[in-house]
């Protein structure tokens, strides 16, 4: 079950690359790629014209390079010669085709298809033209500058597809993906197992020269919690897990966060910065006084021990949010913006709200997912020694997020992970035209001066002064408390002591291309 042997039996058992995707995978279309699951698959199979490197820089892949108009509206790239499609018989007998900007140009229009309905296609919102010019440059137009563009074009929904794989195959492309990545599409059995092989064709190689992959294989079994993964680890049937599950998180790290003696010598662990910021949001257009009310939205920020959560509930692992929105890592964190522990003000504060609005039993109700309900529960009863009545409310993770998206929340847990490296795409959560379920505004907050902010922002060319107008956008939201941030989160990868070279980056992407198994 966790090997490819009935794929490949001449594969060296120490050249599969081994993981189980507990969440399951949708598709292996990369113009469906939204979830991490999917993510993590197709970026295995497929290119785009840029690439990202675990320092969050955008670096050169299909595109050798490009250049950017003095208006920074116009963006020309000048692609490679050297890279193909993976084999398939509609190419010919074991044959493929090299890639052109016309693919690009097919691959690009399909995303603002609508038969097609990717969820994608807002990635192309701020573009005006795109065209190939000839088979080597794929110009873009920009309906106005924007600085994190580069980075957009980075995700795996910008990924090039062949036009005939595509149309043969239709809606089944899901399943019979033909990309440019270091890894081919071998098998999927839905629900059970999924494998990749060596693609022997592909055009990166290492700084000595070597072709890239170094792996032969990728297999990828879906047992479905996180518990049967961990143990599968633990007997050496998979490689690498991801994350940190309360049901083994005592078992494999001590409360301070550090790898216990019992796997010093069979398990590494790697940590760094993640994108992504967990928090409480108010829905700002509630009825609700409580809701309404700025002294019992800061209350709520003032009356719980961020970092002692963090300490119990996550053993150290995690950043306290003591900042703003804008997670620490990102250009524009500030972290003298947000809220530290301080109770006596968050018990002044409720009996402020008490004396107001002549309400003698202030409550609120926390909805959240059985994931986080330790979190909820930790902070409900931190809350409740403020004079705040504190109910939790746990719900399915799908009727939370229909629930939040149509305004039927007041309180409610969330998280944001970075889909771009830039903090416009945190900041974008706060714009006045972007209100839920039309966009990503879940809190419905809305301040002219911060929306003026916003806008300006895309005008800013000036890197300095655009981190400064996100710092101020940022501080803004924090001084409304339209959302309570908990903790900015951290990667955590476990490894077996014989894999090498699998890295890191703040926006938990996995990259196999140059992992080697001892």
């Amino acid at each position: 079950m966790f090997s490819c042997r009935n794929d490949a039996s001449n594969i060296n058992e120490s050249l599969v690359f081994r993981y189980n995707e507990h969440k399951n995978i949708g598709s292996l279309d990369p113009a469906f790629s939204k979830d991490i699951a999917d993510i993590w698959a197709t970026n295995q199979l497929f290119n785009g014209l840029v690439q990202m490197d675990d320092s969050l820089h955008v670096q050169p892949c299909i595109a050798k390079h490009w250049t950017v108009s003095k208006d920074a509206l116009t963006y020309s790239f000048f692609l490679r010669n050297d890279v193909y499609f993976h084999k398939d018989v509609l190419f010919g007998k074991d044959s493929t085709r090299a890639v052109t900007a016309y693919d690009f140009e097919y691959s690009f229009n399909r995303l603002l298809d609508k038969k097609i309905a990717s969820p994608g296609g807002w990635v192309l919102n701020k573009v005006d033209t795109f065209k190939a010019i000839n088979d080597n440059l794929f110009q873009i137009k920009l309906k106005q500058p924007f600085p994190a563009f580069l980075g957009l074009l980075t995700m795996k929904y910008c990924s090039v597809v062949p036009k005939e794989i595509v149309d043969f195959y239709g809606t089944d492309f899901r399943s019979h993906p033909i990309g440019t990545g270091p890894f081919m599409f071998k098998r999927w059995e839905e629900n059970i197992k999924l494998v990749f092989r060596r693609n022997p064709d592909y055009f990166e190689k290492d700084s000595s020269g070597k072709s890239l992959p170094y792996l032969e294989a990728v297999a990828i079994t879906f047992l479905p919690d996180k518990q049967s993964e961990f143990l599968q680890f633990t007997q050496g049937n998979i490689d690498f897990v991801s994350g940190l599950d309360a049901s083994y998180k005592d078992d494999i790290l001590t409360a301070d966060g550090k790898l216990r003696d019992t796997y010093k010598k069979t398990v590494n662990m790697i940590r760094g910065p993640y994108l992504n910021t967990e928090y409480l949001a108010f829905f700002m257009d509630s009825n609700i006084s409580e809701i309404q009310s700025e002294s019992i939205r800061k209350a709520i920020n003032y009356g719980f021990d961020r970092q002692k959560m963090m300490v119990y509930l996550r053993n150290g692992v995690g950043i306290p949010a003591n900042g703003g929105f804008i997670p620490k890592g990102l250009p524009g964190y500030n972290g003298k913006i947000g809220f530290n522990y301080q109770p006596e003000k968050a018990k002044e504060l409720v009996s402020k709200y008490i004396t107001e609005s002549g309400n003698k039993n202030p409550e609120i109700t926390i909805t959240t997912t059985s994931n986080y309900l330790s979190f909820c529960e930790y902070i409900q009863k931190e809350l409740q020694k403020t004079g705040l009545t504190v109910h939790v409310d746990v719900i399915p993770a799908a009727t939370l997020k229909e629930a939040k998206a149509n305004g039927k929340l007041d309180l409610f847990r969330a998280s944001w992970v970075a889909d771009y490296p830039d903090a416009e795409n945190y900041l974008s959560l706060y714009y006045s035209k972007n209100f839920a379920p039309n966009g990503p505004n879940y809190t419905h907050f809305k301040n002219d001066l911060f929306d003026e902010w916003f806008e300006q922002s895309f005008t800013e060319t000036n890197t300095k002064q655009r981190e400064l107008l996100y710092s101020k956008m940022d501080s803004l939201v924090m001084q409304k408390a339209p959302i309570v941030p908990l903790f900015y989160d951290e990667v955590v990868r476990f490894t077996r002591k014989n894999v090498k070279g699998l890295g890191i980056n703040p926006t938990n992407l996995l990259e196999l291309k140059k992992v080697k198994k001892d």
